[in-house]
């Protein structure tokens, strides 16, 4: 349970601290629900500058920061079907060496990825949010438990 914003951004930093490039992180949820409050904490993780403005990707598709690894911060609320899931180039992205942290990753087709870390957020009241993580694969199930440390 997350009882703020601050506490969500945290839990996106300890994340971040722990990513060695090449994750997949799906984040799903309703609109306001915490999700690129987390990408902003899971960017400062993987140190990504002060400067860079981390926003929801929502008309941009996504945006790249530069930190210790690249960061490409994926939104799909927008697409539409497969089709422009192909002009996204995603792959690029999801095969790389950096960190893909996607938004709305209910949107993606199922056999795309094999593994991946799911983290789903729910409104439990005004400042207070379930985060629900689901590990898919040993890698993201290693994840987990430094997140528990």
């Amino acid at each position: 349970m997350s009882r703020s914003a601050d506490e969500t951004r945290r839990l996106g930093k300890k994340l971040g601290g722990l990513l060695t490039g090449g994750e997949i992180i799906g984040l799903t949820g309703d609109l306001g629900s915490g999700k690129t409050c987390f990408v902003r904490g899971a960017a400062e993780g993987l140190a990504v500058g002060k400067e860079a403005w981390i926003r929801s990707p929502t008309f941009t598709l996504v945006n790249e920061y530069d930190g210790r690894l690249p960061v490409y911060h994926i939104d799909l609320y927008r697409i539409g079907g497969a089709r422009e899931l192909e002009e996204l180039n995603l792959r690029e992205y999801l095969y790389a060496d950096g960190v893909s942290l996607i938004e709305w990753f209910e949107k993606m087709p199922p056999d795309e990825v094999d593994e991946w870390l799911g983290i789903h957020f729910e409104h439990r009241a005004e400042n207070e949010r379930r985060i629900t993580f689901e590990a898919q694969g040993k890698r993201y199930d290693d994840l987990l438990k430094g997140l528990r440390v």
